[in-house]
């Protein structure tokens, strides 16, 4: 080949370099996220750096600063109209700036700075050594029992580590509901799964049971992520891309220019229908329902209970988020092929969740069943495929988010020599003995069964509208008789509470600081105020409710 014919070819093959785009990135528009990121790096530093004594209050109030920070850029996009008229495609398609990504990301962010309040909470267990002492184990990895964790107990070792994992699950979780490619989207699984592994093995007390929740999480959470990456994979093959808009296009129908690599599997819909299997189930994972849900109960008990409120709200929002824009947004097409096997889904998560969870004696466990029943309800309004569906799904989130991490505070609170008393016996009397915050539990409990003039109730009510309108009304009855099983045990609880006699050595109710106070206050007025005027947030979920293509 003469020197000429080389040359030729170099320079076409150079040629092309010169006309890369540079990326086209809209720093504003993603800057919640980039605010939560940049806070978690430098939380991070600030276990380098910063002596030990003042690491717990530089975390703090870095995360606190941050996560109001990102709400209020969430807030300013919104009033710039980006949930509405301006809603677009950012980051060159890989994320998507809307009204339901906005609401999603607002609803994550006060949620976790609610959740951050329980985390950094000091006052509940007596002092150790002279140091106060939070819910978190003094030294990760000391051996359970061990010379070295007794030794970083009396040095007064804290896990403040937690506040940057904290930051940078939240971080992922903003970009899950609003990503816009699947590649983006399982990035954003595993930024805020990870994080949310390890804080679940960290409790202080029963630490190896803290271990086994974190291990069986991470376990079946990697099943999960390789189910839903390789249903990606499938998806690429059908389509000959990962992002949504292209993929819509193809379910479709109209196929733009076929890539001759890609022309023998494109349009394969065993491929799709396959894809589309394992990847919705990685999200059915997240959110908890049955079959995917064995998890849960496991999880909710080991973990450190802060974090098991923080989990059991925000990883709902974003896996309900994520699954909304994948079922609305790419597969619309679909619809007759994946509606019914989400009736199943619904059915059996709705009656799933209540029925087991009337034969459940520790608190946590009790709420986690119920968890999984509520994603059922969830899903009821998932199925309706109207705007209205969509607008019920955020409007029940953001109501059932802030009820959950008000209820697991609460539970908290209750302690005995070993640290929480999760176990019903325990709760015999509570009401006699601290009547306050046993009307606080009822209140949430309410909530939860779905009594009028609570949260609970604005929401199911919309969900169950929604879903009857888009012509479910047999999986709205299967809903209502759900709910009646479930009111039964959370009654139970109530009348467990104020309505038998409290042992003598029963637990006591210990008196929190300010910030599970704020929570817990949180939690009340939200779950009251949506109880009582839910239609000015109703208006604003619904204005929410287009995802943008």
């Amino acid at each position: 080949m003469s020197a000429t014919a080389v040359h030729s070819l170099w320079t076409t093959a150079a040629d092309p370099i010169s006309k890369i785009q540079a990326p086209k990135i809209e720093y504003g528009q993603l800057s919640p996220t980039l605010i939560v990121v940049g806070a978690a790096i430098v939380g991070v530093l600030i276990e380098a750096f910063i002596p030990r004594r003042s690491r717990y209050y530089a975390q703090v109030f870095v995360s606190v600063v941050a996560l109001a920070a990102a709400f209020a850029a969430v807030v300013a996009l919104a009033a710039d109209g980006y949930g509405t008229t301006k809603a677009h495609i950012a980051a060159m398609g890989a994320i998507a700036v809307d009204g339901p990504s906005l609401f999603l990301q607002g609803t994550i962010l006060l949620a976790a700075l609610v959740g951050l309040f329980t985390f950094a909470e000091r006052r509940l267990d007596p002092q150790a050594h002279g140091n106060r002492i939070d819910s978190f184990a003094a030294q990760a990895s000391a051996v359970p029992g061990s010379d070295s964790e007794k030794a970083a107990v009396k040095a007064g070792f804290t896990t403040t580590e937690v506040f940057p994992l904290l930051l940078f699950a939240v971080a992922g979780m903003l970009v899950f509901p609003s990503a816009n490619d699947l590649l983006t989207l399982f990035v954003a699984l595993e930024v805020f799964s990870l994080p949310l592994y390890l804080l679940c093995a960290l409790a202080r007390r029963k630490r190896l049971m803290s271990q086994e929740a974190a291990v069986k999480y991470f376990l079946l959470g990697a099943f999960a992520s390789a189910f839903t990456l390789f249903g990606i994979a499938l998806l690429y093959g059908y389509a000959g891309s990962v992002s949504y808009a292209t993929i819509a296009r193809v379910v479709e129908g109209n196929v733009p220019n076929v890539d001759p690599a890609l022309a023998n599997t494109m349009g394969n819909d065993a491929l799709l229908l396959i894809g589309v299997a394992m990847v919705v189930m990685g999200l059915l994972f997240k959110v908890g329902a049955v079959p995917f849900h064995m998890w849960t109960p496991d999880v909710y008990q080991g973990a450190p209970t802060p974090v098991t409120g923080f989990m059991a709200a925000a990883t709902k929002v974003a896996a309900f988020g994520a699954l909304l824009r994948l079922l609305y947004v790419v597969l619309p097409g679909m619809r007759w092929d994946w509606r019914p096997v989400m009736w199943g889904v619904a059915i059996v998560t709705m009656l799933g969740g209540a029925i087991v969870a009337i034969t459940q004696t520790d608190i946590k466990r009790l709420l986690a069943y119920s968890s999984i029943a509520h994603a059922g309800f969830i899903l009821a309004g998932v199925i309706a495929t109207s705007k209205d569906g969509v607008s019920s799904v955020l409007f029940y989130l953001a109501a059932y988010s802030f009820v959950t991490i008000g209820a697991f505070a609460v539970v908290t609170l209750v302690r005995d020599a070993g640290g929480e008393a999760t176990h019903l016996s325990k709760w015999a009397g509570l009401g006699r003995r601290s009547p306050l915050v046993a009307a606080v539990f009822a209140v949430f409990l309410l909530a939860f069964a779905g009594i009028p003039l609570t949260s609970g109730f604005a929401g199911k009510f919309a969900v169950f509208k929604a879903a009857a309108e888009g012509g479910a009304v047999p999986l709205v009855v299967i809903g209502v008789i759900s709910s009646a099983i479930a009111a039964f045990f959370y009654i139970r609880v109530i009348v467990l509470m104020f309505f038998s006699e409290p042992r003598p050595e029963g637990p006591t109710v210990a008196v929190p600081s300010p910030l599970t106070m704020t929570a817990i206050g949180v939690g009340v007025a939200v779950t009251v105020v949506l109880g009582v005027a839910p239609q000015y947030f109703l208006d604003l979920a619904n204005q929410a409710g287009v995802f943008v293509r």
